[in-house]
C-alpha cells in the first residue's frame, strides 16, 4: 500500500523519553504515515520500547538499527535511503524523537509541496497564535548560530536547524545520497546540497519556511559541551567544501 508520507526518528537512548502515547494516538489516527526508526547504537532498551510500538502498529512502524553509534546525520540519512529504497511513498520527512514538534505538524507540512515546491521545513519563530517554549540560553545561542549560518549560506533562512524537514521523494533520493561532513551540522549541509542541486537563481522558487504552530524544548538536550568547540570548525568545513563544489558546478 502506497504511503502518503514516511517519517524517519532517529533514536538514541530513548527508552525514558519517547512520548510513546503520543505515537499511538498518532498512528491510530493516521493509517496513510509510515514511522521509521532507527536506533542509533542505544545501550538501554530503547529497541524494546520500539518493538512494542512496531508489534502494534505493525503495518506502519519499521525499525532499522546501526551496529554502533553514528550519530544523528547518519542515523537520519540511513533511515531516509532505507525508506527509498523499500517503500512505496510520496513524501518522506525527519523529525527528532521527544516530538518538539509533533507528528500531526510536521505531517501537515506536506500540503506546502505542490507546484515547484520540493522542501518544506519548520521554524522555530516566536509570533502571535504560537506557542514556541525555548530555554532562554538555548534560544539566544541558537539565534547567534543561526545568524552566521544563514550569512554563511547567503540565503534569507530563520532556521536552519529545526528538527522537521519534509521532502518530495525524489529530492530526498538526491540529498541524502552521500554521507554528510558533519554529524550534528548536516542540516546546513541539507541547504547547501538543495542550492547546488537547483542552482542559486532556482532555489528560493523550490523550498519553503513555514512557521510552526507549536514547538516545545520537551526534555534535556543531549548536545555536549564539546559540539560547540566542534561547531565552528565543522561549519568551516562545511563552507569550504561546498563553496568549491558550488563553483565547480557555475563552471559547467
Amino acid at each position: 500500500m502506497k504511503k502518503n508520507i514516511c517519517i524517519v526518528i532517529p533514536c538514541y537512548n530513548e527508552e525514558k523519553r519517547l512520548p510513546q502515547l503520543a505515537y499511538e494516538n498518532f498512528l491510530r489516527l493516521n493509517s496513510e504515515t509510515l514511522i521509521c526508526f532507527v536506533n542509533d547504537g542505544s545501550s538501554d532498551n530503547t529497541i524494546g520500547v520500539l518493538e512494542t510500538l512496531q508489534t502494534e502498529f505493525t503495518g506502519n512502524v519499521v525499525i532499522i538499527s546501526n551496529p554502533k553509534n553514528l550519530g544523528k546525520a547518519e542515523s537520519v540519512r540511513n533511515g531516509m535511503l532505507f525508506c527509498n529504497e523499500n517503500f512505496d511513498f510520496n513524501f518522506i520527512a525527519y523529525l527528532d524523537a521527544d516530538l518538539s514538534t509533533s507528528l500531526e505538524e510536521c505531517a501537515s507540512l506536506t500540503k506546502y509541496l505542490k507546484d515547484s515546491i520540493t522542501f518544506a521545513f519548520g521554524s522555530r519563530i516566536m509570533k502571535i497564535g504560537s506557542v514556541i517554549e525555548r530555554r532562554p540560553y538555548r534560544f539566544l545561542t541558537g539565534r547567534i548560530i543561526a545568524t552566521i549560518i544563514s550569512l554563511i549560506l547567503k540565503l534569507k533562512v530563520y532556521d536552519t536547524q529545526c528538527g522537521c524537514k519534509v521532502f518530495t521523494k525524489e529530492l530526498s533520493a538526491h540529498v541524502f545520497k552521500k554521507p554528510f561532513i558533519s554529524k550534528w551540522l548536516f542540516d546546513v549541509e541539507i541547504f547547501y546540497r538543495i542550492i547546488l542541486i537547483y542552482g542559486r537563481d532556482k532555489v528560493l522558487n523550490r523550498i519553503l519556511e513555514i512557521p510552526l504552530k507549536r514547538w516545545i524544548d520537551v526534555g534535556k538536550s543531549k548536545v555536549k559541551i564539546s559540539f560547540f568547540l566542534r561547531l565552528w570548525v565543522d561549519l568551516y568545513l562545511i563552507h569550504k567544501t561546498y563553496k568549491r563544489k558550488e563553483q565547480g558546478r557555475q563552471k559547467i
